[in-house]
């Protein structure tokens, strides 16, 4: 009878070998070509051409490496984006900077990946987590450009919330019209940005008086 080596915690990329990192690497590539729904640690042995002791010392059990493979892209996507987020110019200008790099860093996550994220709670639980550190730097940034007059005092935390929003149906390709990709990220931001830019200060004013009088008007 085979005995397998005990299970253990996901390896960091630290403390894999350069062999376990190729067998890590090449499965975030299957991962994103192919999704993951179907993924066993025997298929995954067979498919790389390991033993079976070799993929479990990847990680304990299916569910964690799969965790793993997740935890490692979106912190690839995370670093892909933290440099939009830090670059020159307006709050404007990096959060459209910020949209299409998100795309640049999507664009090898296959429809059928990002699905297989959608429909597993393990793979949610990252994708969330990671959702709400997107959304809380992006309301820093909408923060930053009303500070600083570039965009009219908005709440924040709620346009953080929008963008989050329509990013997730965007990654999940649903409901975007025919637009897919980076002509879907790039849309979305010049909507926001064009919505909430600050106008000249006659255009603010004429904004809300026609806002009060629909206001009178609907009393």
């Amino acid at each position: 009878m085979t005995h397998l080596t005990p299970p253990v915690a996901a390896r960091g990329a630290a403390a894999r070998t350069p062999r376990q990192q190729q067998l890590f690497d090449e499965l975030l590539g299957i991962f994103l070509r192919e999704g993951f729904r179907g993924f066993t640690m025997d298929g995954a042995a067979a498919r790389l051409h390991c033993s079976k002791a070799t993929i479990y010392a990847l990680a304990g059990s299916r569910d964690e490496l799969v965790r793993a493979v997740l935890v490692a892209f979106f912190k690839q996507v995370s670093r892909g984006t933290e440099e939009a987020l830090r670059g020159p110019g307006g709050a404007g200008q990096r959060l459209s900077a910020y949209l299409e790099a998100m795309a640049e860093q999507l664009r090898p996550a296959s429809a059928r990946f990002l699905q297989d994220v959608a429909g597993s709670p393990v793979a949610s639980e990252v994708y969330e987590r990671n959702t709400r550190i997107a959304s809380a730097k992006l309301a820093g940034l909408v923060a930053e450009g009303v500070a600083g007059g570039e965009f009219r005092p908005v709440p924040t935390g709620f346009i953080a919330e929008v963008i989050s929003s329509a990013m997730d149906r965007i990654q999940q390709r649903t409901g975007l019209g025919g637009v897919e990709g980076p002509g879907a990220y790039r849309e979305l931001g010049l909507l926001i940005v064009g919505g909430i830019r600050a106008g000249r200060p006659e255009e603010s004013r004429a904004q809300g008086n026609r806002a009060q009088g629909n206001r009178t008007g609907e009393s």
